[in-house]
């Protein structure tokens, strides 16, 4: 019997299910047709998110029950090649866009390091940490903190380097800013530097960047005030509740970006199915 139960509080609900099945692809065929019987997709995509969660170890998955860890491990590289992990983001959004809408008037982004003990690309020596091997993820949110774009890179990376792969990585298409619907990007001073403005610009977004010293003078004068970027800092707070987001241990960064990519879907999805229920629908 494995260690995991059936009201563990780790398995997807009905409702979250019904929107993945659809984006996931068929099995391949045996060319004899005598393979072993296939794992449950339900029961591959379960043991995935307890992976992701809890930062377990995929050869720890067995002792569960949920299935096996070379199951596991082999149905998400599977779905990662076939970019199942970014089309759940993508439907996420759609989703979240449809019952909610995308706030495109206000963007924040902003980035977030964490540790990498096992290397590999896209890590780097951390300077906050010893040098240590880190790895940085670059967030772009809307106005209520849904992740719309993301990167990421070695935690030696700077923020402004990301900028750029941040912003031209939005899964949807992105409505055209106009004198009457602008779109304001919010920036820390850490992007305080004449190429992010003109960056910025050059996507049609209109840059909104407190410079230093400027911040500190205003919540001095101003009690309570607080940034609107402050949603971005709150998006990379929720993706950390993840453990597998939280320390990276994957070592292909494919990997570790399909894990960003499914964290950031979920958190669309939810907010679109805690809309519903405050609107009295269901599913």
């Amino acid at each position: 019997m494995g260690l995991v139960s059936t009201d563990d509080g780790w398995r997807m609900p009905d409702w979250l299910w019904e929107r993945i099945e659809p984006l996931l692809p068929a099995p391949p065929e045996h060319p004899l047709g005598c393979h072993r019987p296939r794992v449950a997709d339900r029961d591959a995509m379960d043991a995935i998110l307890l992976v992701l969660r809890t930062g377990m170890q995929w050869n720890a998955l067995s002792a569960t029950g949920i299935c096996s860890s070379s199951s596991a491990h082999r149905r998400f590289q599977e779905w990662e090649q076939a970019g199942v992990f970014h089309e759940i983001w993508r439907q996420g959004l759609l989703d979240y866009d449809e019952v909610v809408g995308i706030e495109w008037a206000w963007l924040a982004c902003d980035g977030a390091m964490g540790k990498a003990p096992l290397g590999g690309a896209k890590t780097g020596s951390n300077p906050t940490d010893r040098a240590k091997k880190g790895a940085k993820r670059s967030l772009l949110c809307e106005a209520q903190g849904v992740p719309i774009g993301l990167a990421h890179d070695g935690a030696n990376r700077h923020d402004s380097k990301l900028l750029a792969a941040t912003l031209d990585s939005l899964p949807i298409e992105r409505p055209e800013p106009t004198a009457e619907e602008p779109q304001a990007l919010c920036l820390d001073r850490g992007y305080d530097y004449p190429w992010v403005g003109e960056l910025v610009a050059e996507r049609g977004f209109t840059a909104h960047i407190r410079t230093r010293g400027e911040e500190t003078a205003l919540k001095l004068r101003t009690p309570g005030w607080r940034a609107r970027r402050w949603v971005v800092e709150a998006c990379h707070s929720w993706l950390n509740r993840n453990r597998a987001i939280l320390i990276r241990w994957s070592k292909k960064d494919e990997n570790h970006l399909a894990l960003l990519q499914l964290a950031s879907g979920l958190i669309a999805f939810k907010k679109a199915h805690a809309a519903r229920l405050a609107l009295g629908q269901t599913g």
